[in-house]
C-alpha cells in the first residue's frame, strides 16, 4: 500500500493507469476479436449456429478445403501481384516526388497539399473516381489514349480480365502513393545538408550522393514506409467493393475481398474467418518488421 500510494505521489501510478486504460481498450477490442476470428477458423459456423456458441469443432478441415479449392491458389496469387505492384508503384512515385519537393521551390507548399487530397479521401470515393476514369465508354483514360493514337478502340478496364486487377493496382498507387511521400519527405528532411555538401566538395554527383549517402540513411525509414504499405494494402478493401467487386471470374478477386464474400455473400463464416487469420500472420509479420524498423531508427 505504501508503495502504491509513494508511485501515485511522484507521478507513476498516473502512467500506469493510463497504460492499464489503453492495454484494456486494445483487450478488448482488438485482442478479443483476433481470438474469437480464430476460434472461429477450427469450427463449422454458419448463418444458423452463428449467434450459438455451441458449434462443431472440425479441427483443420477449414484449412484444408480451402486450399482443396480450385480458386485459392489464382486468388492468393493476385493478392500477391496487387500487394508488389501497389507497394512498389506506391513507394517509386512517392521517393520521386518526396525528392522533386526536397527542392524547395515557389509554391512548392501549396503543390504537396494538393498532392495529399488522394490520401484523405476515403476509399470509396476514390473508386468513384476511378471507376469514372476506367469506364469503357465513357471514360476519361480511354479518350485520353485514343486522343494520342496509342488505342483505336474502347478498353473495358474493369470488367476486362486481363486488365481489371491492374485497374485496383493502378486506383491503389493514386491513393497510397501521398502517404509514403509524407514519410519519405520526412526522413529525407533528416539527413544533414553538410554531408551532402562535403561529398559535392568531394567530385561526388547526384546519382553517387543518391545512392551512398541518401539511400543507406534512409534505411530505417524505407523498411517502415514498405512495412506499413504491406499492411495497409493488405487491408484494403473498398477499391474491389467499388471497381471490380473482384469480377470478372475472380480475375481481380484477393484474399480481403474472397474473406468478405465467404462471410457475408456465402455465409460461409469459418472459411471466411480461415483467410483472415492467414492475413492476420502477414500483417503481425510485417509490423513486428515495422516495429524493428522505428526503433532502428531511433537509435540511430
Amino acid at each position: 500500500m505504501r508503495a502504491l500510494l509513494a508511485s501515485l505521489r511522484d507521478g507513476r501510478g498516473f502512467d500506469i493507469s493510463l497504460i492499464s486504460i489503453t492495454m484494456t481498450f486494445l483487450l478488448l477490442f482488438c485482442g478479443v476479436p483476433l481470438i474469437y476470428n480464430a476460434i472461429m477458423s477450427f469450427q463449422e459456423v454458419d448463418i444458423f449456429n452463428l449467434n450459438t456458441f455451441i458449434r462443431p469443432w472440425v479441427g483443420f478441415d477449414n484449412y484444408r478445403a480451402l486450399f482443396a479449392d480450385a480458386t485459392t491458389l489464382p486468388i492468393f496469387y493476385n493478392t500477391l501481384v496487387f500487394v508488389f505492384f501497389s507497394i512498389a508503384g506506391q513507394f517509386l512515385v512517392g521517393f520521386a516526388l518526396a525528392l522533386f519537393f526536397s527542392l524547395k521551390f515557389s509554391g512548392s507548399t501549396y503543390l504537396r497539399g494538393l498532392f495529399l487530397v488522394s490520401w484523405v479521401m476515403p476509399g470509396l470515393v476514390v473508386g468513384a473516381i476511378w471507376n469514372w476514369i476506367l469506364s469503357g465508354d465513357f471514360g476519361i483514360l480511354n479518350h485520353v489514349l485514343k486522343y494520342i493514337g496509342v488505342i483505336s478502340d474502347n478498353i473495358f478496364w474493369r470488367s476486362d480480365i486481363h486488365f481489371s486487377l491492374w485497374a485496383v493496382i493502378i486506383a491503389n498507387i493514386w491513393l497510397g502513393t501521398a502517404f509514403n511521400m509524407i514519410l519519405l519527405s520526412v526522413g529525407l528532411a533528416a539527413i544533414p545538408n553538410d554531408i551532402y555538401e562535403a561529398a559535392q566538395l568531394d567530385g561526388a554527383n547526384a546519382i553517387q550522393r543518391f545512392r551512398t549517402i541518401t539511400l543507406p540513411m534512409m534505411r530505417a525509414t524505407i523498411g517502415a514506409v514498405v512495412s506499413l504499405g504491406l499492411i495497409f494494402t493488405l487491408q484494403q478493401f473498398d477499391l474491389f467493393a467499388a471497381i471490380t467487386s473482384g469480377g470478372p471470374a475472380n480475375s481481380s478477386n484477393v484474399a480481403q475481398y474472397r474473406a468478405w464474400e465467404m462471410s457475408f455473400k456465402e455465409y460461409d463464416f469459418a472459411r471466411g474467418a480461415t483467410i483472415s487469420v492467414l492475413m492476420i500472420g502477414v500483417v503481425m509479420i510485417a509490423s513486428i518488421i515495422y516495429v524493428r524498423s522505428t526503433k532502428q531508427e531511433i537509435r540511430g
